[in-house]
């Protein structure tokens, strides 16, 4: 099974999706589809061997939106896609790439598929109203044109409009009734400006749904019909003003509604648009400027200062200094020389270098990412689903309450014809399921992208809701919360001597070493000046030992100490301690008499204590998992602050451990990075994989933290509980409208009735409202989230925080 994210253009409601959704769920060979009305693009899940990217744009197109193929990032097409026409045209956000209609050949096992991924415009041009694959910006842009063309047109038929009795409108032009004036007038201020919708009604029909953009075309074009059938056949009363103002309304709302929905995508934009267009090539023995989705695994790439690196590779010549922030977090450039891995969308700050592509196009750790997220918002919450439903819903609920509402107080009452269809239009239009419908997507949009930026992936919207629950997060010791790698954590000296001339004469005899605990004492001793060293010896098992400056220096465990008869000179103690405490003791002794104890440990991380001490604040209990004795394991949780500790743990009870903790009847995350943290992961409610660990790790998790930072679990938490507030603000003001204005609407509290107008405004309203307090989680003080500094600023390097060793996630 492949997983996709496909490009699905031109919903204008919640239940357009929905409609999309049912049509490419009974494609055969689609096992799951997710459309998700807000980001405009739909997760499908497919079996390669039945159907293909282009039958699933077929399908799209047949439900009437249009559809430009996969959304990728700017560096990636797919050769699954094929162009529909010989004359290719660039999918959205792809415009300004470089021969977006290239042809790439597969270069190798593992690599990516190239190829333009090309979009069919002709067809549908102007299908929607709002002109042939436009992205999300140009349809904001297109609503607002067609806001302000109502407008201007509504103010001459307000001005032409009796209005009551209250003044004498003047004289149409060339001499035209009155009543045939403001017929052409309402006729360009409904027809143009509500196009959109009648579109979008008849696609909902053919697609078996009924959505909010039905309801716009009852209200509007019942107010409409009624106003051209009494000016043209028979005689009655004109609302044609009423009519051109309540569309003024609606469109006002769904301008506002769009812009807030093209804000919640910032953070995917922002990841497309990170690597560079064009890379520097090496082929037949010059350089050659290709755009990325050219470059070839095992294509040799030239970087120079200043660079983006278009895709992921390793090192071959030369030596730089990378700035990887907007993949690590790290904010210091990291040196890289031979040998050494590359990541796509870093920036090369000094220095040149050269690096074979290792992993092009949908391979690269950015691609993996862009995937990761867009499958994260296009899944749905549980509380979606009812939502979504409960739209479906309304609008029945809607129509049936508008007729009932007509019937009653026209026939039953004996009300006037104008009177009760005011009352049959206000129902129509005050309904509102998209406020319903957006409510959770919204939410997971704006939280999920939030996540991205700091490094946090959630996989799905599930992990986003289930992690606001966990009342146990259970961490594994080695790598997650210690750095998973020796330290020098504690050196006692001997009377006489210094702490430096300890470290010079350690690193000294170290120098050259390549043993882990060598490695230690040299990265605890860099600066320290050094002696030359002479005569150099391995004492097996026991250390080594060798001629420094004139004096014979040893450097070892106590065995080697008492077997060359060294005086411990009073640190016999404290080497016991050292060694009670769960730390390795090397000896460092100079002509005869210790000198010193270099104790060696795997450290705990820098965030590790305030992981802890932050997440006990949030009424979360932290258990520490480890195989070591339970002596080194209590001593590493004192120092956390760590009161649950599950220690002499082997690799194969880790997910046991996590059940007998759900078996008390707890919510339980793990937090883990090896191959053995896997079945845990999976166990667990929710699984945290550290970024710089397996990718089997990364696969069983339902939350990455790509900057390997335990402190992005507290973030992980507070962004999941801020969105999961905002799903629930949302959803209870989206139900309490509608459940206080169909009463109203109805005229349940006359005299105290509901014009039209102002039911569109509260109906448009409460679809901005929704949207926006979804977006202010931008703007909310949560511990461990950093914040893009403006609105188009989540675009820049810093704000795209993302990660690498990605592996690959698909169905």
């Amino acid at each position: 099974m492949r997983t996709a994210a496909i490009e699905v253009a031109g919903l204008l409601s919640t239940l357009s999706a929905v409609g999309v959704q049912k049509q490419l769920a009974r494609l055969p060979g689609v096992g799951k589809a997710e459309v998700n009305y807000v980001a405009g693009s739909a997760t499908v899940t497919f079996d390669e061997t039945i159907t293909d990217v282009r039958a699933i744009k077929a399908q799209v197109r047949e439900c009437g939106y249009h559809c430009a193929g996969e959304q990728l990032p700017r560096h990636v097409c797919t050769l699954a896609d094929p162009p529909d026409e010989a004359v290719a045209v660039p999918a959205p956000g792809h415009e300004d790439r470089p021969h977006a209609g290239h042809d790439v050949h597969r270069a190798a096992a593992n690599s990516s598929e190239h190829a333009a991924v090309a979009g069919k415009a002709g067809g549908m041009a102007h299908e929607m109203g709002h002109g042939a694959s436009m992205d999300m910006q140009a349809m904001v842009r297109d609503m607002r044109n067609r806001f302000w063309v109502a407008l201007v047109f509504s103010i001459p038929i307000f001005v032409y409009s009796p209005m009551g009795g209250m003044f004498t409108p003047p004289a149409p032009p060339l001499g035209l009734r009155l009543d045939l004036w403001l017929f052409l007038l309402a006729t360009v201020a409904v027809v143009y400006p509500s196009w959109p919708f009648l579109v979008a009604a008849w696609r909902a029909l053919k697609n078996g749904v009924l959505n909010m953009a039905v309801l716009v075309v009852l209200s509007v074009g019942t107010g409409y019909l009624f106003s051209v059938g009494a000016t043209l056949f028979f005689p009655g009363v004109q609302f044609y003003e009423a009519v051109a103002v309540l569309l003024v309304f609606i469109l006002l709302g769904h301008w506002l509604e769009m812009r807030a929905r093209a804000g919640a995508s910032d953070a995917i934009r922002a990841l497309m648009d990170l690597a560079p267009p064009v890379a520097m090539v090496l082929r037949d023995g010059r350089e050659l400027e290709v755009p990325t989705a050219e470059v070839l695994a095992g294509d040799v790439v030239v970087i120079r200062p200043g660079n983006k690196i278009p895709v992921d590779g390793e090192v071959i010549e030369g030596e730089s200094q990378v700035d990887e922030a907007m993949l690590t977090g790290e904010s210091m450039p990291v040196k890289k020389g031979p040998g050494d891995s590359v990541v796509g969308a870093s920036i090369n700050k000094s220095g040149s270098f050269r690096y074979r592509a290792t992993k092009v196009g949908a391979d690269t750790a950015l691609a993996q990412i862009v995937k990761l997220v867009q499958e994260a918002q296009n899944s749905k919450a549980p509380a979606q689903l009812l939502a979504d439903r409960a739209s479906e819903w309304l609008v029945w609920t809607a129509i049936g309450i508008g007729l009932a509402t007509f019937a009653i107080w026209f026939w039953l009452i004996g009300q006037p014809l104008l009177f009760a269809l005011t009352l049959t239009i206000t129902v129509f239009v005050i309904a509102c399921p998209d406020a319903l419908g957006l409510a959770t997507p919204m939410a997971v949009m704006v939280g999920t992208g939030l996540g991205a930026m700091n490094g946090i992936l959630f996989k799905n919207a599930a992990a986003l809701e289930n992690a606001t629950k966990l009342q146990v997060i259970v961490m594994d010791k080695t790598g997650t919360l210690t750095m998973g790698q020796p330290e020098v954590v504690d050196v006692a000296v001997a009377p006489g001597t210094s702490l430096d001339q300890l470290l010079a004469l350690a690193a000294a005899v170290e120098k050259g070493s390549e043993h882990p605990l060598a490695q230690a004492i040299l990265k605890r001793a860099a600066g320290v000046a050094t002696g030359t060293v002479a005569d150099f010896a391995a004492v097996e098992g026991m250390g080594a030992k060798a001629r420094v400056a004139g004096s014979v220096v040893l450097l070892g465990n106590r065995k080697l100490m008492d077997t060359e008869q060294v005086d411990l000179a009073g640190l016999d103690a404290k080497a016991a301690e050292m060694q009670g405490a769960g730390r390795t003791v090397v000896h460092a002794a100079r002509d005869g008499k210790l000198i010193g104890l270099i104790a060696i440990a795997d450290a705990p991380r820098p965030t590790s204590a305030a992981t802890v001490a932050k997440l006990r604040e949030r009424g979360i209990q932290v258990a520490m998992l480890t195989g070591d004795n339970r002596a080194t394991a209590e001593r590493i949780a004192r120092e956390l602050g760590i009161d649950i500790v599950l220690a002499d743990v082997l690799p194969g009870q880790k997910a046991e451990k996590v059940k007998e903790l759900q078996a008390q009847g707890k919510k339980v995350g793990m937090v883990g990075d090896g191959i053995n943290d896997a079945p845990a992961l999976t166990q667990a409610d929710v699984g945290f994989a550290i970024g710089a660990g397996t990718d089997v790790a990364m696969e069983s998790a339902d939350v990455v933290l790509m900057k390997s930072d335990p402190y992005d679990v507290v973030g992980a938490v507070e962004l999941s509980r801020a969105t999961l507030r905002k799903m629930h603000q949302n959803l209870f003001w989206a139900v309490a409208y509608n459940v206080v204005a169909f009463p109203a609407a109805a005229g349940v509290f006359y005299p105290l009735v509901i014009s039209p107008e102002v039911a569109a405004l509260a109906m448009s309203g409460s679809s901005a409202l929704v949207a926006i307090n979804a977006l202010l989680l931008k703007r909310t003080r949560l511990e461990g989230i950093r914040h893009p500094r403006a609105a188009g600023g989540s675009a820049s390097g810093r704000d795209a925080v993302v990660g690498f060793k990605v592996g690959t996630i698909e169905g």
